[in-house]
Order: C-alpha cells, then sequence, then structure tokens
C-alpha cells in the first residue's frame, strides 16, 4: 500500500472536480465578455465593454448571470433597447442559463472608463 500523500492535494491544488469547475468558470466568463463585445453603442463605432459600460457581471454556479450596466448618457436613444441586446447576446453563450441586466447610473460614466482598444478606436489619444 502506497502511503505517499496525493501529490495534487500535498501541493495544494484544488481537487479534480473543482479544477475542472474553475476551467469552466473562466471559459464561461471569458465567453460572455465576448459576447458583450458583439453589441455596440450605434452613435460610437466601439464595444460596450470596451466603452466601459459594463459594470459588473457576475455568475453564479448554476449559470445566472447577473449584469451592472450604464449608458454613455441617461437619456441615451437606445436606453431601452440596449440591455435587451445585452441579454440576447449573453444568453446565446453556451452554459448561460439565464440573463439578468441591471441599469445603473452610479457612478456615472466618463471617458476614463474606457480601454486603450475603445480610445485607439475613437482616436481619442
Amino acid at each position: 500500500m502506497n502511503d505517499a500523500p496525493n501529490t495534487r492535494e500535498a501541493e495544494g491544488a484544488a481537487p479534480p472536480d473543482q479544477a475542472s469547475r474553475a476551467i469552466e468558470n473562466e471559459r464561461l466568463a471569458n465567453d460572455i465578455v465576448k459576447a458583450l463585445k458583439t453589441v455596440y453603442d450605434p452613435e460610437i463605432p466601439a464595444d460596450i465593454y470596451e466603452l466601459g459600460l459594463i459594470y459588473r457581471v457576475d455568475i453564479s454556479d448554476d449559470g445566472l448571470v447577473d449584469i451592472d450596466m450604464t449608458l454613455t448618457a441617461p437619456g441615451c436613444p437606445v436606453a431601452g433597447e440596449m440591455p435587451v441586446w445585452v441579454k440576447n447576446a449573453v444568453s446565446a453563450v453556451p452554459g448561460v442559463s439565464e440573463v439578468k441586466v441591471n441599469m445603473v447610473f452610479d457612478p456615472p460614466w466618463d471617458q476614463s472608463r474606457m480601454s486603450d482598444e475603445a480610445r485607439v478606436a475613437l482616436d481619442m489619444w
């Protein structure tokens, strides 16, 4: 009988089921970001993720995705449509069971939230 400790446990690594769950969660998070990057503000040639309009994405173990997002301006003409676009894009990701999109305006969006990618696309250096 071998009394040597399991190498994985001895090294402090997660058990295989936890490790595979972590890998799946990372894949799901990456796929959700890819989906968010397909949604564009129709007045700005950059996606909403790179614009910094997505404030929070929470993914539960059962595939429920809870998103806090904002708009570039509260009076945005697509304010009623954009959350639906986000919900539809994220709902199409395999492994997502339900999507809830919350529109928030605190803190207010400003250009400092944009990624370098968005700044390049908008020539805002």
